[in-house]
């Protein structure tokens, strides 16, 4: 007879046992075999590194100004301003737009080359975006842009000066407006 209460009790031990070391097992098992890890990077965009300062790089620039304390989603273009262009701004105004109520927080800026841009255009289609013109800028910013990645991006500058992230032309709008949602909720800062 007591052999049956001790099957009894080895039985809910194990039972125990596989409850406490189960997920710990499995979970190793899932470590080790790579299954359902998640990727490296979520973001969208290129993740600029090292970050410069800009006020440290160029402290003379006309943009340092213009960000007051707020991210700053700046397109460079050094030609004239084209059907791509006006699209790169189009796009740069309705990121903007739909990162809702944290577009407060954002300031566009339009780096131009040479050849002034059409001012009535961006005052009729673009009302708040700033245009500059600063070579150095210009010059600085071509040399960070990533490998490989076109020219023509939008490059993100946070609210402290730092130039952060690249956006190559071709992405779409909302992979665009991912990160910048996504950058604004982490960021208790602009």
């Amino acid at each position: 007879m007591s052999e049956q209460p001790t099957r009894g009790v080895r039985l809910q031990l194990s039972i125990i046992a596989l409850v406490f070391f189960g997920p710990l097992l499995f979970a190793t098992w899932m470590y080790q075999s790579g299954r359902l890890t998640p990727a490296a990077s979520s973001n969208n965009g290129d993740l600029l590194e090292p970050i410069v300062s800009l006020r440290v790089a160029l402290p003379s620039s006309p943009l340092l100004p213009i960000d007051d304390g707020q991210w700053v989603m700046l397109y460079a273009n050094d030609a004239e301003c084209d059907s791509t262009c006006r699209g790169a701004l189009y796009k740069l105004r309705q990121t903007r737009l739909m990162t809702g109520k944290e577009m407060r927080r954002i300031t566009r800026v339009f780096l131009h080359g040479q050849t002034a841009p059409d001012k009535v255009f961006l005052e009729g289609e673009h009302p708040g975006l700033k245009t500059i013109r600063d070579e150095a800028l210009m010059s600085l910013l071509e040399d960070k842009r990533p490998p490989g990645r076109m020219p023509g991006g939008i490059y993100l500058i946070d609210p402290l000066g730092n130039l952060v992230m690249y956006f190559p032309p071709d992405l779409e709008p909302r992979a665009l407006v991912d990160d910048m949602k996504h950058l604004l909720k982490l960021s208790n800062i602009g």
